[in-house]
């Protein structure tokens, strides 16, 4: 009760009591209803604290124990704590049971392993249905909800055709799908493209009685809109209105938002004025949808209209339509243009937000006028708004396209240090892309080596950037060596970046090095597609290299110098001899 309440002193002070009266091997829900308290409050170390203090007084916790702590770290995303609790668990030779596996394809899932999750379900469903019945006497729908989150997390990485597959096994093993079982399958398919699977799902759903809601629709009119297919689009949405589907003002502006898409922005607007005559009046996503829509067609006089047209209909324009506006005119107008609207805006009422501020500091960046986007952080800071990483990202570069690398790099350190904006990647490739295009290499490196220690793992552009740098300034070496950590991290450099690479070990005659990286290059499928099309191993073997290299030729990634000394050395035997015999771990 005390922890209901968040009276934790009071509650500690009842554990203290119990302890002396009462045996510590029995006090195991006490610890249990303590943990939760501290979970639902959000106080996770108090939560593991009294977890860990289970041993120390004598009182073994059972997979129970172990269940809620897991249980509160995965909500909290300690996902790596979570698992360590996991092993200590099995240490302690104590056997798992449904819950443990349903915690731990809820931490799978939302951190992005649904495969993991789902060779754990399958092993879960294994073991027998006297663990679902156990589910059931729970109260516990697992076997609906644990496939619909493992659908959900396949869908979201467009493992679609995996996720559907699982649609099968549920209603084999009489698990029956609901509505967003389905709508979630067919909205993955419609994302990807692939209208013609979403409405074979869709078919078979309606034959075993799935009724189709207005999520249905507005998902098929979208996807439909977006593969070009705006007539079929727009039966579809005279089939659902026409079956009366509630709140049709989403539906409206489902069509409406695809129609602006394809480029109609005049038959957008000509249905919009329908909606009244239907007794749908339209609401602000409406017209925010139409001006956005003019916005990308640069045509802004005519989203000027649609705003002032908002007025007539009692519709007030808001922080998105105004930040729509702002855009439109920060990509072809003058800041001072940018600068009027948001005057309107403020005198409007409307409050602006981080979005509108960071358009007017780009729009002043492309202006050059720096000090002005400079004082605009003072601004935020005044209306308790908070900068991000695309304030201080938009200012960085802005700076560094005025070449003024100094006063960007103040900048990036006053980011942390004064404003508590954490850097990330995007932040330091910002500077590290333009300290390398100067050939300042030695703070080019310096950022470069950082970053891991700041959270920010380098990516394939920041890769790009230091190999190009040290190539122009004719540091082979650290040139081959970041090429070589590039594509040992699994990422897949230009061809343009590895002919850079390439050319100058060539000009230094380190060509055991320059053919290292052809074959490295056909072992991590940095190839033309043509190599595909060989099925034979031994054949690919001997063909790929030398395809590689006039590619690289073709598309002028390598000079003619290099090409002639590679197109013997990718055959040469001692070459090849000492390649297989020179260890390297990628």
């Amino acid at each position: 009760m005390y922890g209901y309440y968040g009276e934790f002193k009071a509650m500690e002070g009842v554990i203290q009591e119990a302890r002396q009266k009462i045996d510590n091997r029995l006090l195991e829900g006490v610890y249990i209803t303590a943990i939760r308290a501290y979970g639902k409050k959000s106080k996770v170390q108090e939560a593991v604290d009294v977890f860990d203090k289970m041993d120390f007084f004598n009182c073994e916790p059972s997979v129970h124990s172990y269940n809620t702590i897991m249980n509160i770290l995965v909500e909290h995303a300690y996902f790596k704590q979570a698992h360590k609790v996991y092993m200590k668990m099995l240490e302690k030779g104590i056997s798992p049971d449904v819950y443990t596996f349903t915690i731990r394809i809820k931490s799978f899932c939302r951190t992005k392993r649904p495969n993991v999750a789902l060779r754990l379900l399958n092993n879960m469903l294994h073991q027998g249905s006297r663990m679902l019945e156990a589910l059931r006497k729970e109260g516990l729908n697992v076997d609906v909800v644990t496939y619909n989150t493992l659908i959900c997390g396949l869908c979201k990485h467009s493992k679609v055709a995996e996720a559907e597959s699982y649609l099968h096994k549920m209603v084999n093993r009489g698990f029956e799908p609901d509505a967003f079982t389905y709508n979630t399958i067919i909205g993955a398919y419609c994302k990807l493209g692939m209208i013609q699977k979403a409405y074979i799902i869709l078919n078979n759903a309606v034959f075993k009685g799935f009724v189709p809601d207005e999520f249905t629709f507005c998902t098929l009119i979208y996807g439909l809109c977006q593969d070009g297919d705006f007539n079929r689009a727009k039966s579809l949405f005279n089939e659902a209105t026409g079956k009366g589907m509630k709140s049709n003002v989403i539906l409206y502006n489902t069509l409406i938002k695809g129609m602006c898409q394809l480029g109609l922005i005049l038959e957008a607007l000509k249905l919009m004025t329908e909606m009244p005559e239907k007794g749908i009046l339209p609401d602000i996503f409406t017209f925010n949808t139409l001006i956005d829509g003019y916005c990308k067609q640069t045509k802004l006089v005519d989203a000027i209209e649609i705003l002032n047209t908002m007025w007539d209909h009692d519709v007030v324009p808001d922080v998105i339509t105004y930040n729509t506006m702002l855009d439109g005119l920060c990509k072809l107008k003058t800041s001072d243009d940018v600068m009027e609207t948001f005057k309107v805006m403020v005198e409007k009422g409307c409050v602006p937000n981080i979005i509108t501020y960071n358009i007017l500091i780009e729009s002043l960046c492309k202006s050059r006028n720096f000090m002005k986007a400079l004082d605009l952080l003072e601004d935020i800071q005044s209306k308790c708004l908070i900068p991000d990483t695309v304030t201080f990202g938009t200012l960085i570069n802005g700076f560094c396209e005025n070449e003024d690398l100094d006063g960007a790099y103040e900048l990036f350190r006053r980011m942390k240090r004064q404003y508590k904006c954490s850097h990330t990647t995007a932040t330091y490739n910002i500077l590290i892309s333009a300290f390398a295009k100067k050939l300042k290499m030695d703070m080019a490196e310096k950022l470069f080596l950082e970053m891991n220690e700041y959270g920010c793992p380098p990516d394939n552009y920041t890769y790009r950037c230091m190999i190009d740098g040290f190539c122009k300034v004719d540091n082979t070496e650290f040139g081959y060596k970041f090429l070589l950590d590039n594509m040992t991290k699994e990422f897949l450099p230009s061809k343009e970046t590895v002919g850079r690479v390439i050319n100058c070990l060539c000009l230094k005659n380190r060509l055991l090095e320059a053919v290292g990286i052809i074959h490295l290059m056909v072992q991590k499928g940095v190839v033309p597609d043509v190599v595909h099309t060989f099925f034979e191993a031994d054949i690919k073997d001997v063909a790929a290299p030398k395809i590689v290299v006039e590619d690289l030729l073709k598309k002028n990634h390598i000079t003619y110098y290099a090409y002639e000394l590679l197109y013997d050395g990718i055959r040469d035997e001692k070459i090849l001899k000492k390649l297989s015999m020179k260890v390297r771990p990628i």
